[in-house]
């Protein structure tokens, strides 16, 4: 059996950063897959330039840890991000918009914990096939997962009249958004409010000149991931930079599973 790795420290652009936990897990994205994701979590200074730069260096955050993928012999979660000064507003987001608008109403807030956020979150994974296990999340569970942070979390909810119907929760540094989570009532699903969510991302980054918005991890079989291919301009982290993804890729393989 493997061993946990603990409090074995990195430095990165001077930055540290100390590994808590490193053991080989059931991949949460491929069947049949072993993926290693170390939990590290930040030392010293923490502050919006941080959640910046653990961005920018393809980290992604669950709780107050930032993990990276390193799995030996698969390469398939690639971090996505989009330049926001170059997303193109295509006829069919405007469409996705414009029905959602008039129907539904947002609201931005700090992130915080209810029980009608808690349903909405394990019926979302219930319904979509997200859950692996046979254990709903409790509200301790769901303010680990999402709420608890390093650094500022936002959250956008969407509303039918009084009824929640959808939570994006967002990390939110000096220079960007960062989509963390998105749930939302999948009976809502003709108004596709996974891709609602991040266009509503998308604009209020751009109200506040921010020049990124990172969607998480793309993976390309993966029904639940690959829709964010639909988002370009793009660019993924790849072989430790990010690189510009060729239109032509980022079209290929692109589920048609309702976001």
């Amino acid at each position: 059996m493997s061993r946990p790795h603990r409090q074995r420290a990195s430095v990165i652009d001077g930055r540290r950063l100390v590994v808590v936990q490193d053991v080989p897990q059931v991949c949460p994205y491929l069947p049949g897959h072993t993926a290693r994701m170390p939990l590290q979590l930040p030392l010293g200074q923490v502050d919006p330039d941080f959640t910046d730069w653990v961005l920018a260096f393809g980290y992604r955050r669950s709780g107050d840890f930032v993990y990276r993928t390193q799995c030996r012999t698969c390469h398939a979660c690639q971090p996505t991000r989009l330049a926001v000064d170059e997303f193109r507003w295509s006829k069919s987001f405007r469409r996705v918009l414009n029905r959602a608008d008039r129907d539904l109403s947002v609201r931005w807030s700090d992130a915080i914990v209810s029980q009608n956020r808690v349903d909405l979150f394990n019926k979302h994974r219930a319904v979509r096939g997200l859950d692996t296990s046979d254990t709903s999340v409790d509200q301790e569970g769901y303010h680990a997962f999402l709420v608890t942070s390093f650094g500022r979390v936002d959250e956008m909810t969407i509303w039918d009249d009084d009824r929640l119907i959808g939570v994006a929760i967002a990390d939110v540094g000096r220079d960007c958004l960062s989509a963390v989570y998105t749930m939302f009532d999948p009976d809502y699903s003709r108004y596709s409010l996974g891709s609602y969510a991040i266009l509503k991302e998308i604009q209020r980054a751009q109200r506040e000149r921010l020049r990124y918005v990172y969607l998480g991890m793309y993976v390309r079989d993966n029904s639940h991931l690959n829709y964010k291919a639909r988002f370009v301009p793009q660019q993924r982290w790849i072989d430790g930079h990010w690189q510009d993804v060729p239109r032509s890729v980022v079209a290929s393989r692109v589920s048609s599973t309702p976001a």
